[in-house]
């Protein structure tokens, strides 16, 4: 490392399975830039000790712990740029970045990214398609709110992610207990933007996710991911396929709305994740995230396309312009497992072995609970994930790597009544909120 070119501050290392294929590449790229390499993380370290010249040990969940450690470690070293990529904490990572003067969103664009209601707020006055929406912190509100918007509606937290909260009310007879589940969320949430609900138009069609690097305000699109989810009313997320051909890619109405999106929230320089319901009006932005996506879209990504999001996020956040330069043409999928019914893992046992399985991994520890929506959440218990040279043959291999993995589990009662939501204390990682476990 040399001191004089300064210190690349990465804020939440996430986890090895999940990010370390990422943290690999940013590490490459900041020793061919001289570049040191600083992680502010909240457990301790284990693999990161590979990659990193200095770990401070700090809650990054916490906003004025985190800057303090920041603070200090900017007293020390020059910080040549600024990473993070865990939605909780992307926003205090956001507004740091400008105080620092690195490359990043910009503290508008950071904002606008992180509070779903200012999202709806802006892209409505840009006149983007929306659809209508209103911001409740009682029944009464959000029951004249769905109302006036008029049926079905979705109801959802104002900042949480990975879809937790978030339930569909067909008509006035299920919107008290649709509230009651968004704010149950919501009221879990403990960033700024916590405690409130978004009564939303519920948007019918096929739902897609881009992830995007943005340079001086240029939009560059990497790749799109096609977005499997659940039954209703809940919408967790199932899995995604990559497609290094996806033709949408290349939709000049799609890239315009992403683009102007991206302009009207301010976000100037990093990475985005949104996420996009394709409807019979156009492409409709559900929501910008300013960061990667989780659920190993960006490993989707580099599998099918040979883009390295390690690098491109690099370049950002370094103040260069990224090389979108494919070289590969593949598609890339996976899968997620889930109960049918609460249960106890006892024991997951994945395949290592299978028509285009790339990697295959359980997503809890034994002894784990899982519980479906809405006593639980993310209630995964593996993954597979597969390559193929068409979507249908990689649906194919997905289909059947997934029929061969086994769970040993053990049923359980459903929580009590009023009982707060769970997320599984052994998850090993969940989709936007990452670092909950070793």
């Amino acid at each position: 490392m040399n001191e004089a070119n300064g210190v690349l501050l990465i804020i939440g290392s996430g986890l090895k399975l999940y990010r370390e294929y990422l943290v690999s590449s940013i590490h490459r790229c900041a020793r061919e830039a001289g570049l040191g390499l600083v992680l502010l993380n909240n457990l301790k370290p284990t693999w990161q000790h590979a990659y990193f010249d200095e770990i401070v040990h700090t809650d990054v969940f916490d906003a004025d712990e985190m800057l303090a450690a920041a603070r200090e470690v900017a007293g020390r070293h020059r910080i040549a740029g600024l990473m993070c990529w865990d939605e909780p904490v992307v926003l205090a990572a956001g507004e740091l970045a400008a105080e620092l003067g690195v490359p990043g969103l910009s503290v508008d664009g950071v904002r606008g990214c992180r509070d779903k209601n200012r999202t709806r707020t802006v892209l409505t006055a840009e006149g983007l398609p929306q659809p209508g929406y209103a911001l409740t912190t009682g029944l009464d509100e959000a029951r004249a709110a769905a109302a006036g918007i008029g049926y079905p509606v979705v109801l959802k937290p104002r900042a949480m992610g990975a879809s937790i909260g978030v339930v569909y009310a067909a008509d006035e007879s299920e919107v008290d207990a649709a509230f009651g589940v968004a704010m149950g969320a919501a009221t879990v949430d403990q960033s700024r933007y916590g405690g409130g609900a978004i009564v939303e138009g519920y948007v019918s069609g096929p739902e897609i996710s881009i992830d995007a690097a943005v340079h001086e305000g240029e939009y560059l699109p990497m790749f799109v991911a096609r977005k499997e989810t659940g039954d209703q009313p809940y919408f967790e997320e199932i899995g995604h396929v990559v497609d290094a051909g996806d033709p949408l890619l290349h939709d000049a109405e799609l890239m315009d709305v992403l683009a102007r999106a991206h302009r009207a929230l301010g976000v100037r320089d990093g990475i985005t994740h949104s996420e996009v319901r394709l409807t019979d009006r156009g492409p409709l932005i559900i929501e910008i995230n300013g960061r990667l996506g989780g659920d190993l879209i960006p490993f989707l990504g580099r599998t099918a396309t040979g883009l390295d999001p390690g690098e491109i996020l690099f370049a950002v956040a370094t103040g260069r312009r990224p090389v979108i330069a494919p070289t590969r043409h593949a598609v890339a999928g996976i899968r997620f497992g889930y109960p049918d019914h609460d249960c106890l893992v006892r024991e997951v046992t994945v395949p290592a072995e299978a028509p285009g399985l790339v990697v295959a991994s359980p997503m809890v520890d034994p002894g784990t609970t899982l519980r479906l929506p809405p006593g639980g959440y993310i209630a995964r218990h593996s993954f597979v994930v597969c390559e193929a040279d068409d979507q249908e043959t990689c649906a194919r291999r997905l289909a059947a790597a997934a029929a061969l993995v086994r769970v040993d589990a053990d049923p359980v009662d459903p929580p009590a009544p009023g009982t707060a939501f769970e997320m599984p204390a052994g998850l090993l990682d969940v989709d936007e909120h990452e670092g909950v476990s070793a």
